[in-house]
């Protein structure tokens, strides 16, 4: 009942705060009631106005993240952690489907948990995938998709599906 109550509420969101300028205040306004609805949310969250979050009870967010226009994140189970940026036209998904009855429209749905670790930048037009996780520190490059767990931090993704291409830097802070 909560998941659906928090798709709901989601839309009521989304619609009330539609007309709002993507600025930060309306933009942490938006974050804040979304916040409401939400498994775990930290502080800074900001969200603009033609994202779609759903179901919000599935989320926790972390501190200081950002959601660029055109984001769409769905899924039962997704984990995003501090200092995060999603890049405009990011799909995230949390579930995949099962094949019955010659297609999958009549599959169960499987619930996966997505990850995404803190100091991460998604870029513009990325698909994460259920099960998948972005290290810390790491950058999915534009137009790429996440389809498993990787473990290397500080790396830049990218491709389709996505490989590590390079170190970015040694940590040594």
């Amino acid at each position: 009942m909560k998941r659906k109550l928090s798709v709901l509420y989601s839309w009521f969101v989304r619609t009330v705060t539609a007309w709002l300028p993507d600025i930060p205040v309306f933009m942490r306004l938006r974050g804040f009631l979304y916040s409401m609805m939400m498994k775990r949310c930290g502080r800074n969250f900001q969200v603009a106005s033609t994202v779609i979050l759903n179901p919000l009870s599935g989320l926790s967010i972390g501190h200081n993240v950002y959601f660029a226009p055109r984001a769409t994140i769905i899924g039962t189970d997704i984990e995003i952690g501090d200092e995060v940026l999603i890049g405009p036209g990011t799909c995230i998904s949390g579930g995949n489907h099962t094949f019955l009855k010659s297609s999958y429209r009549y599959g169960a749905h499987i619930p996966q948990h997505v990850n995404i670790k803190s100091g991460t930048w998604i870029a513009a037009n990325c698909s994460v995938t259920a099960g998948s996780v972005l290290p810390e520190r790491s950058v999915l490059a534009a137009g790429a998709v996440l389809t498993k767990v990787f473990t290397q931090t500080d790396s830049l993704y990218a491709g389709v599906p996505a490989v590590c291409i390079k170190k970015l830097r040694d940590h040594a802070e």
